[in-house]
This record gives C-alpha cells, structure tokens and sequence, in this order.
C-alpha cells in the first residue's frame, strides 16, 4: 500500500460586508501549515475571485469546477473561515463538485484588540451557520476541537493530522478490494459476514479456492528464480534456522501465488484459510507470508476473516504503521483492566521486540507431523500505545458494526509461544461485555499508534457504520 499525499480542497469563506484582507492573510496561513504537515492543496487564487476566496454562487461555481479537474487527487474539503464567511457560498462549493468527500469546518479567532470594523472576523458566529447549511444540504463533516484555532497552533495541527488520518480511512474503504483465499475453516463461524454488506460500502471481495492456489504452487519448479528470490525474501525477513529446506520451499512457492494473485486483482488486503487445510494437504503455515505482506502495510488477515482484513487495512490507512489481527485471548493473573493478547502467529515484524523467529505449531505437529506444521512466526509485540478496532457485518440487522479504542501494549511479564503481548485498557472488563452482549468476534485488529478519533470519525460521520468508542 503505496501511501500518497493527503490532498485538500480548500474553501476559504469570505463575507462582502467583513474586511476582505483576512482572506487573503487567513488563506496564505492555512496553506503554509498544510505544506508543512506534508498534505497538498488545491485552491482557488487570486486571478479568480478575491483573494481565492468564496462569497457569491459564481465563486462556488469556480471553485466546484476547480475541484471537479482535480477530482482524482482529492481527499478531502477543508472550509476555513478568515472572516464571517458567506454560508451558502461555502456548501454550494462542495454541492456543485458533485464530490462526496470527508469536510473539516475550521474558523479563524478573533483577538480582543482588533475587533473594530476593519479587523473584526465573526468567523466564531459564521462557523455555526456554515455548519447549519451543511447540515441542511445533507453534507457529513468534521469539526476542530476548538471552535476556533489559529491554523498554527499545535491543536489545530493535530486536527488537521487527525482529519488527513480519516480522509485516508475513508477513501481506502470506498474503494478496497479484499482477497478471501480459501474457505472459511468449518471450526470458526465467527468469521462468517455479508459480502452484499460490504460492497454497499464500496469494498469488494475476490475470492480464489484453495485448491487452485495449491494447484499454482505445485506447478513452479524448486528451481525456478522467482521462487529463489520469494525465499531469499523469507530468510532476510525471519530466522529461519531450523526449518527444513523442503518447508522454506513450499512457502516461497506459495508465496509467488499470493504475490501474483493480488496484483492481478489488484487486491488491497487479503484473509486466507491458515487452519489447518494448508497444513495437512500443502505442509506449511503461510503466516510468515502474511506477516510480511502486513509488515509492507498490504494486511494479511488469518483463518479467512476477510473483516478482520478490512479493519486492519482501516488501521494501516490511518496510522501509515502495520495492522495486525489477533486473538482476545487470556486475562492476565487478576488485573481487570488487562489481558494477553497472542496469535500463533502472523504479526508484522515491526510491532516485534526483536527479529521473529520462524517455528512450527505444537498442536498441528502432534496431529500432522513436525515438517507439516513449519511457519508460523514466534515473537513479543513491544510496548506501544495502540488502537484496537473490529469491524463486524450483522447480517440480521442489514448493517455493519464496529468497536474502537485505544490502550496500551506492555512489557509485563509474560512466557508463551506464538506471537504474544498484554494489553492494558481502561475499563476493559467493560469492553468485554460490550463484545460479548453485541456479538462480536473474538479477534480484533490492532495498530501501534493512537489512531481511534480518526477512524472513529471516518466509520461513523463518512461511513455510517454504527461504532462503539470505548474512550
């Protein structure tokens, strides 16, 4: 996943009876702090309206049409208000488009000397009518923390972090496309879903049976250089010392489907049938593929939970870090408000303390054979703040439903296999209940980062998911 700069459109509202010069000054400043948080711009200038400003329906107009040619490159609308601004100028703008795009309303401050006629801004007032217009033209958008914030203060600078954050969450889940490789294993109806449910939301899933990709894989020669170079790959990324030559091989071949099947697909995140068919009829565990797909941010998902796909994928678009799945899976000792957290395992190498260490899977050795179950990857998530987030299709209820959050990954004391960590959350006795009562799976995806407003803000104001925030 190739991580493209954040563009903005941005529509600077302006007032015919409020001094015009704030425009000016009030565009120049946002401009300036978006090039230094990295996003890119698109605005009017000064050969079209005033200062670039919007006021009349024939600025709106300009500044849709504007925002029509450079359509492909945006993400998002920023309306920032120098002065009162024009209200219906400022809506018109985004109806016009045709553009169905995240919005974050900003307005200037006033400051307590210049308020006479020719510095007086009232962007505190015209900021409630904007919204009021908006709401009333049907058009979803996002507020600053503050009513209003100087463009250069570091609270705006995090909305603005936090707005791209949710821009990119957004346009990824638009438009994805997730690969389900193989069945859903027969064991887990935990992760069935609605694909209809999915795709109403824009994301669409690819399948490929299982037997086909083996099929694939079984057709490339040990020998041929593309599956040299899939395990050369494999050694660099892992230690790999005590796997057998033949189980590196069988990986690296399928490895090169996989490759190959998401290009061809043009896939964003795939969920694949780890358990255990891949074992018992192939003789290897692709976790070590999936975590080096989730390592480069193209999320890896296991046992086919093609959710837990796009909700890795959500984290990955917001944070620019690895999402990872795991498993809720042990308290630890008595403390309420922690718990283990473990698979066995595919996380991305780096939410690892250390280098992963590539082994085989004790149950599946004792049930297959020790060279049938080499792959899987053993290592300790390190002490992070992190967000968590499950995404859930309730089929019955024709909707699609989340949970969010944020915590914090921890050094303490833990001896296990696989991949594993504890987690630390407040109130999560509470959160447990709320997973319990509502029916959600028991994995969740995670990101090391404090990502939770954003995609919060993307699922529920853009998406129209229903999101629980465990804050």
């Amino acid at each position: 996943m190739m991580q493209k700069k954040t563009t903005f459109g941005i529509i600077v509202g302006s007032r015919n009876f409020f001094p015009a010069h704030l425009c000016r000054e009030g565009r120049d400043t946002m401009l300036q702090v978006i090039a230094e948080e990295g996003c890119c711009a698109v605005c009017l200038g000064d050969a079209d309206t005033r200062y670039g400003s919007v006021e009349t329906l024939d600025d709106a107009l300009k500044a849709a049409e504007l925002f029509k040619q450079h359509a492909p490159d945006l993400d998002g609308f920023i309306i920032t208000l120098p002065n009162f601004g024009d209200e219906r100028a400022a809506a018109n703008s985004i109806r016009y488009s045709g553009l169905n795009l995240p919005v974050l309303v900003h307005a200037y401050p006033d400051r307590r000397g210049k308020m006479d006629q020719d510095n007086r801004r009232d962007s505190y007032c015209g900021k409630m009518s904007v919204c009021n217009n908006l709401h009333q033209y049907g058009v979803p958008f996002t507020l600053t923390r503050k009513h209003t914030v100087d463009p250069t203060a570091e609270s705006f600078r995090q909305d603005l972090r936090s707005f791209a954050a949710t821009c990119r969450v957004v346009r990824g889940l638009r438009r994805a496309r997730i690969g389900a490789l193989g069945a859903r294993p027969a064991g887990f109806n935990t992760v069935r879903f609605s694909e209809k449910l999915l795709e109403r939301s824009g994301i669409a899933v690819e399948t490929l049976d299982l037997s086909e990709a083996f099929g694939r894989a079984n057709s490339l020669a040990d020998d041929d250089p593309i599956v040299a170079e899939k395990r050369t790959s494999i050694e660099a990324y892992a230690r790999v010392a005590a796997v057998p030559h033949e189980a590196l091989t069988r990986m690296a071949k399928f490895g090169v489907v996989i490759d190959r099947w998401m290009v061809q697909s043009r896939l964003d995140a795939t969920a694949i049938q780890c358990w255990t068919s891949m074992e018992q009829y192939f003789g290897a565990f692709p976790c070590t593929l999936m975590s080096m797909m989730s390592n480069k941010l193209i999320p890896a998902a296991c046992e086919t939970d093609v959710v837990g796909a796009v909700g890795m994928y959500a984290l990955a678009l917001a944070s620019g870090r690895p999402g990872a799945l795991i498993d809720w899976n042990n308290n630890y000792e008595d403390e309420d408000d922690k718990g283990v957290i473990f698979h066995c395992s595919n996380l991305p190498a780096q939410l690892l303390t250390d280098i992963p260490v590539m082994t085989h899977n004790p149950g599946v050795a004792a049930d297959f054979g020790l060279e049938q179950s080499f792959g899987i990857l053993s290592g300790r998530v390190k002490a992070d703040p992190f967000t968590f987030l499950r995404i859930s299709t309730d089929d019955t209820g024709g909707r699609i439903q989340a949970y969010i959050g944020e915590g914090e990954l921890t050094d303490d004391p833990l001896d296990t296999y696989g991949g594993y960590g504890v987690a630390h959350i407040e109130r999560f006795q509470d959160l447990l209940q709320h997973i319990c009562r509502n029916g959600f799976e028991h994995h969740v995806a995670i990101t090391p980062a404090r990502v939770a407003p954003a995609v919060h803000e993307a699922l529920t104001s853009y998406l129209e998911w229903e999101t629980y925030y465990h804050r």
